[in-house]
Parts: C-alpha cells; structure tokens; sequence
C-alpha cells in the first residue's frame, strides 16, 4: 500500500507529514440528522481515516440501521471530501485522491441480537470495527464498570465470527477479564482502539499495563484516547497531555503497538444520542468515575494532530516511528484483519 504519494490539501501543514493518520475512534450524535460536515474537523488536522461509531449497546438495531443509512448517503453525497473505506484498498485510493476515508464502529454486541451471523451482515454494512460490551455486561462478555466476568460461550463465536468477517477486534470499553480473554481467543490482532493507561489516567475506563501487554502480544495497537476524564489533564486536553500517554505505553509495550484514537463527541442542537428513557447513570455510573468532580468532559481537538506529530519529532523520536504511532501501526492492522 503506497500512503506517501497524496498532497496535503489543507490549510494545516505540519514539518513532519505522517505518511498516513488514523483516529481509530469518534462519535457523531447518533442521528440520522446529524450533518455529516462535522467531519470537516478530521479533514482539517490532516487525518487519513476516521473511524465513526455507529451504535451502541443502548440503541436499537433499527436505529442503528438508520444511522448507517444516513451516514453513508451523506459520506456519498460528499465525493470530493470523504470517501466510505468498503476494504483495505480503498485505503490508498481515499489517500491518492486527498480524500478523508471514513469507516463505521459498533460499541457493543446488544445489536447483534445473539446471532454471530449478524456480524458479517453489519461488515458488509460498512462496519470495520467492533467492541463487545460498553461499559455493562451483555450476554456476549463483560463491561468496564461492571462486575468482572469471563468472556462467555457465546462471546467465543462472536470473536470468531469478527475474525472472519473482515472486521477490528476491539477491547475499549470491555471489562478487564473479558478483554484478556478475547485477546487469548483472537486469531487476529485486537486493538483498544481508544483507552489509555490507567496508571496516569486513575479512571475505571483506562487500562492496565497486563491488558496493554496482552494487545501488544497479539499485534495490536493501543488507541491514546484524547478525552479529558481518562487523559487525566486540568484542562482539555493538548499536546503534551497526549505525549504523556503516548511515551507511558511505548516505553511499556514498544512503538509498533502505540497509536491515536481521539473519542472527540460532538453536540448538535436538535439531535439526540440516546433512546428516549435510557438510564444514563446505568452506562455512566456516579460511583464509577462520572460524578461531580470526576474530571471534564474535553477532548483533544483532532486539529491539533499535526502539531502532536512536530512534538513526537521534538521529542526525539524518529520519524518512521511517528508514522507507526499516527497511523501505521492501525494501518498493519486492518492489512491483516480486513
């Protein structure tokens, strides 16, 4: 895959040019009317490939299935700024033409209904990445902030059925024994595609260096997440907030499993994540880490990414290893997953 060649069309250049920059994980509002121009955000900081969630364990299928309808026609009513990534290929082509390549992420198997053949359905669908359970356990494996439970009988089919459809294996969100479990299951590289360490974030959500350690060993790639709460920063988080992270997990695991995965969440007036009646503090829990003084709410700005990739450089690191670490490593890991 050449990912050199394409100019930089936008107005945010960096002395360092990533060979190719990946955010392997950002939420839109959940609704078919969310304008799909917020994207402009991702074009903007140079970013190559997005991956978009779709849906979550809260939000029916049928809702999911009109998200993914509204997101795709308007990505296609957009050809000359974003580009759906259907395989790995497209990777190139959305790179050569100046294009943002956009995919789609589930968080969550609730919308699975139980039925490892849904995860093929979904793939074809545009979903190139998948976690198991968001923050509560499921029938499928455990959540962050739930009791700790063991990846379930069935929860091995839909590992196996990822692995086979063409899709990220992915542990963000998943409680701490079901992330090991399916990184011992996995044939294929699994990925968090937006956690940090918990040594320097001290939030439920973050990981430990055991769970870094068992990505690393199955060739996977550790996300930094940029949002405020789990990055652990005073303030919304900047440059240096995510270097922090970034040396924590290279130092531990070494630069070929180090990469970005922002969880910018934006607001739109008019539009609404969440199913009417869902029980916000179930999924957010007060005890937990999402009361009153657990931290702000900021998120790296994806803008900014140029200038975390200068800072890499500033900070002594080669640059064929700020390439890895701003989206190689990701981009190895769709070569073998999709």
């Amino acid at each position: 895959m050449n990912v050199t060649t394409a100019p930089n069309t936008t107005a945010n250049r960096s002395r360092h040019r990533p060979a190719f920059t990946w955010d392997a994980h950002a939420c839109l509002p959940l609704d078919p009317k969310t304008p799909i121009t917020l994207l402009d955000n991702y074009v903007a900081g140079d970013v190559d490939y997005v991956c978009v969630n779709v849906g979550m364990d809260m939000n029916s299928v049928a809702h999911i299935l009109r998200v993914i309808a509204a997101f795709r026609a308007k990505i296609a009513a957009h050809p000359d700024k974003y580009m759906q990534i259907e395989c790995f290929d497209d990777l190139a082509i959305a790179k050569s033409k100046g294009l943002l390549g956009v995919g789609f992420d589930l968080e969550g198997s609730v919308m699975l209904q139980d039925v490892p053949e849904m995860v093929p359905v979904f793939a074809k669908l545009g979903v190139k990445q998948i976690h198991f359970a968001y923050n509560r356990n499921n029938s499928v494996a455990g959540g962050c902030h739930d009791d700790d439970i063991p990846l379930t009988a069935l929860g091995h089919a839909m590992v196996r059925a990822v692995n086979n459809s063409g899709m990220i294996m992915d542990c963000s969100h998943t409680g701490r024994q079901s992330s090991l479990d399916i990184m011992r299951a996995s044939t294929k590289p699994v990925v968090f595609s937006h956690a940090n360490p918990r040594v320097l974030g001290g939030h439920e959500r973050c990981i430990d260096d055991e769970q870094i350690k068992a990505c690393a060993d199955t060739g996977g790639v550790i996300g930094i997440c940029g949002f405020q709460r789990f990055i652990k920063s005073p303030n919304a988080p900047e440059v240096p907030d995510m270097i922090r992270h970034i040396d924590y997990a290279v130092k531990l695991v070494g630069v070929n499993h180090v990469g970005i995965g922002l969880d910018t969440m934006p607001s739109v007036a008019g539009t609404n994540d969440f199913p009417d009646g869902v029980d916000r503090a179930y999924y957010w829990p007060a005890e937990r880490g999402y009361g009153p003084g657990a931290g702000g709410a900021a998120v790296f700005d994806p803008k900014k990414l140029p200038a975390l990739a200068d800072a890499l450089i500033a900070g002594g690191y080669k640059p064929d290893d700020v390439d890895k670490i701003m989206g190689e490593n990701f981009v190895r890991v769709a070569r073998e997953s999709w």
